[in-house]
């Protein structure tokens, strides 16, 4: 019953916390170590003693696995040479610099536990970082590479503590260290591949969202415990595993199973993450205590702890430093200077300021042996680290981002592109439905059917212009209806649910009908911050066809506001499209006209223009390319 209620409380405090966080827009992980550390003192609390084991074993193949299943196997693959760079030399780099100022500075160190002090602040957190990237609008290639990055990087992290840590016991030679190295990476690597294929295949032949849900979460330790047992990376056995069934995911699983899988996920991570981050700072008391008993001055702990904390992050920008150096001089070295590829120095500065610390950083420092030489010294060291990067780190980085002028994501190019993709899916959809339906099938269906697909795009399509003739547009009145009338269906589902005159197993089944519709609903909220932004032709898909590449000339408009055929036919139109062919002005495909397109079969002029304000994005009606 006690522990019971310390987890109740624990939980309740990382809720509490975190929405308060939330709300004023401060750190949540560092302020749970804050609240963590001030409960360490409070009268009646117990001392928590965070088991390394629990961490790594329990926690953190959770943590990875979550992560792992959300990030592109694609974005991965283009940027495989600097995660490679960034989680494994970076490492190794870190380990190595920070071992020696710590050996520098604390007294009585060996080189190795130094070098072992390294490896456990080398990793940066797997989440802190790109939660304040996404909160302040990153780059998406930078979010991306510091995902990728995060995902990896605590398997070469562990892997040097693993050799520090023998070093530490005798002597060890540099070809081991090579051989542990290419042991963990082919043994996790393996395990990772064995697992994530094998999972797939099981996933693929479950009906049921909770046994599939429940089968995903013994993945992470199905992956991480062999790949251990043979001296492998259970942490790369993880993220492989995890990369692989989120890129499977979308052809093995239903919806709703994805949809059961995709929040289950995300509230295990959050629950877990936060939690342990409050755990780090109740350690903090404890911590001190041991600190206490080395007989070491404060003013030596404070200087030990900042020149940790300040190599830590030097290792990270000396090495962004030397590798855009490094890709400069092959540019300029190399002929064929277009395939070396070098960021902006902007881009490099922001990454190399993005190194909070986090869960993996404290477990490793308990994992350290009792015996080695200074150990509560390195623990505390570790914990500055954490608490110094997220603090400094953490609080710094969005103004430095808003002080770069860093290009944010645009809302208005993922709102055509959004568009595009969908318009893809409904034709293809459109085609397949008329080869597969009979004369037997009723034609009422047939066109419900195409109403919806059709609809479905439009939405999409709607949600673009700024202003239109229509204050509503069809969507979005379709949308304010039908919530209304599944507001009255529900109150007598309340009704019928009170007065028990149904079953309950029968209302349950009512009400999961009427939230999936509810959730079928297209979505037409806008993002505020396409207000405003030019909707232009998305760099990815410019120049994509022949039509849309060739330089067409400005001619005048048929109309100035207005689609005539409309006019003419007593219609109304929601956006209006020139062709650049003729200048002719239509309506949108939206529009019960849909006048744009009858204009280009009538035609067969190719390419039209968005004649909507602020919009000069293109669409190509003989490849169906947006450009």
């Amino acid at each position: 019953m006690h522990i019971a209620a310390e987890i109740v409380v624990l939980v309740v405090t990382v809720l509490v916390v975190s929405a308060v966080a939330r709300r004023l827009d401060w750190s949540a992980p560092l302020c749970l170590i804050a609240v963590g550390v001030g409960a360490s003192y409070m009268p009646g609390v117990p001392e928590y003693h965070l088991d390394p084991e629990v961490v790594l074993l329990g926690l953190l193949p959770p943590l990875l696995y979550s992560a792992a299943v959300q990030t592109s196997l694609i974005d991965f693959r283009r940027n495989r040479g600097a995660v490679g760079s960034m989680s494994v030399g970076l490492v190794v780099f870190t380990a190595i610099g920070v071992g020696v100022v710590a050996w520098a500075v604390i007294p009585d160190l060996p080189l190795a536990a130094g070098i072992a002090l390294g490896a456990i602040v080398a990793p940066p957190d797997a989440v802190a970082a790109s939660v304040v990237a996404r909160r302040v609008g990153m780059p998406r290639k930078l979010t991306r590479l510091l995902e990728a990055e995060s995902l990896f990087n605590d398997a070469a992290a562990l892997v040097a503590l693993r050799t520090a840590i023998a070093a530490l016991a005798g002597s060890i030679s540099l070809w081991q260290v090579g051989v542990d190295f290419l042991l963990a990476a082919v043994g996790g690597i393996v395990v990772g591949l064995v697992v994530g294929f094998a999972t797939a295949f099981v996933r693929a032949r479950l009906d049921e969202p909770v046994l599939d849900t429940a089968l995903s979460f013994a993945v992470p330790f199905i992956a991480y415990l062999p790949a251990e047992a043979i001296h492998g990376s259970g942490v790369l056995a993880v993220v492989v595993a995890g990369l692989i069934l989120g890129h499977k995911a979308p052809r093995i699983l239903s919806g709703s199973t994805r949809l059961a899988s995709r929040l289950n996920w995300q509230t295990i991570a959050f629950l877990l993450e936060n939690t342990v981050f409050l755990l780090i700072g109740l350690q903090l008391r404890r911590i001190l205590a041991e600190v206490d008993e080395t007989g070491l001055s404060p003013g030596l702990l404070a200087w030990i702890c900042v020149a940790v904390l300040g190599a830590t992050i030097l290792m990270r920008m000396l090495w962004l430093v030397g590798i855009g150096t490094m890709k400069r001089l092959q540019r300029r070295l190399r002929p064929n200077r277009a395939k070396v590829k070098v960021w902006p120095w902007r881009y490099s500065a922001v990454i190399s300021w993005a190194g909070m610390r986090g869960v993996v950083t404290l477990a490793a420092a308990f994992v350290l042996p009792s015996d080695t030489p200074q150990r509560a010294v390195l623990v505390l060291a570790a914990f500055v680290v954490v608490a110094g990067t997220l603090a400094v780190q953490g609080m710094t980085l969005p103004p430095l981002i808003r002080r770069l002028r860093l290009p944010r994501p645009d809302p208005a190019e993922d709102a055509l592109q959004e568009a595009s993709v969908l318009h893809d899916m409904t034709t293809a959809a459109l085609a397949e439905l008329e080869k597969i339906h009979t004369p037997d099938d009723p034609p009422e269906i047939v066109q419900r059917l195409r109403d919806r697909l059709r609809q479905r795009s439009d939405t999409a399509w709607e949600r673009l212009g700024r202003q239109s003739a229509l204050v509503e547009t069809p969507s979005d009145a379709y949308r304010r209806l039908r919530l209304r009338l599944l507001d009255v269906e529900r109150e007598q589902f309340l009704k019928a649910r009170d007065s028990g005159s149904a079953d309950d197993d029968v209302l349950r089944r009512v009400l999961e009908r009427l939230d999936i519709e509810e959730s079928m609903l297209d979505r037409a909220e806008e993002d505020p911050e396409v207000e405003g932004r030019e909707l232009r032709t998305p760099a990815a898909t410019a120049g994509s066809c022949k039509h849309l590449a060739h330089d067409w000339t400005e001619l005048d408009s048929s109309s100035p506001d207005a689609c005539q055929a409309c006019v003419d036919e007593g219609m109304t139109w929601v956006h209006l499209r020139k062709c650049l062919k003729c200048g002719n002005v239509a309506c949108c495909d939206s529009s019960p006209g849909r006048h744009s397109a009858q204009h280009f079969h009538e035609t067969r002029h190719p390419v039209m223009r968005s004649f909507e304000p602020g919009e000069t994005w293109r669409w190509c009606f003989v490849d169906k390319q947006l450009g």
